[in-house]
């Protein structure tokens, strides 16, 4: 989940290939030290949750050194993003590549109402750890490299609408780790799901926005 503070708009024309999360290169050693990590916090999470787990229960759960841990993955907000890589790197791929109508092949209005399920299906599997990462600083989320995949591929499906950049980033709005747990206690998944697909239907179907005669 690599971050670029360019932020959001400056992948607007990018094609969305290429802002696919790319998996991590690294050595053999180094790659064996990052699933010890990811595997311990992964496990320390769902037994403890997020909140009550440290770097140092990580470290010592991984058997590897404190410093070896910061070096990597710098704070906690930094591991979860790791964890939530490889699962971003599924979403991904089914979108770009997968079956209809999550993937090509389906009207768009149909493939947006399915990314906002299935990426709903993602973050409530995972809310906590894409709470944290979203919001380890501030704008953290807008400068995330999935944000930017999420984005231009609502903003692709969303062309022909009155400002699809501007839609797109509205319907990521209703989709925010904080924002969704803040309401989920009140409203229940099914409202959820019910009230973000109707949001992406109704953009989706606006006609596109005439010129202004002034």
């Amino acid at each position: 989940m690599a971050q670029d503070d360019s932020g959001p708009q400056s992948a607007s024309a990018m094609p969305l290939e290429l802002l696919r999360t790319p998996p991590p290169k690294e050595r053999s050693d180094a790659a064996r030290n990052r699933a010890a990590v990811l595997d311990a916090a992964a496990r320390l999470f769902a037994e403890r949750g997020v909140e009550a787990v440290t770097m140092d229960q990580v470290a010592t759960a991984a058997g590897v050194g404190k410093g070896t841990l910061f070096r990597r993955f710098g704070d906690k907000a930094g591991l979860a993003a790791a964890l939530l890589d490889a699962r971003e790197r599924v979403l991904q791929q089914a979108i770009l590549e997968g079956p209809p109508p999550l993937g090509p092949g389906a009207p768009n209005a149909k493939r947006a109402v399915a990314f906002v399920d299935a990426y709903l299906d993602h973050l409530l599997e995972h809310v906590a750890l894409v709470r944290m990462s979203e919001t380890a600083a501030p704008g953290a989320r807008y400068r995330i490299g999935a944000y930017r995949f999420w984005h231009r591929h609502l903003a692709i499906l969303l062309d022909g609408t009155p400002d699809p950049e501007h839609a797109s980033h509205a319907v990521l709005a209703a989709l925010a780790a904080e924002h969704v747990a803040a309401i989920l206690p009140d409203v229940g998944e099914k409202r959820l799901r019910a009230g973000v697909r109707r949001l992406v239907a109704s953009v989706a179907a606006a006609p596109p926005c005439q010129e202004d005669p002034s």
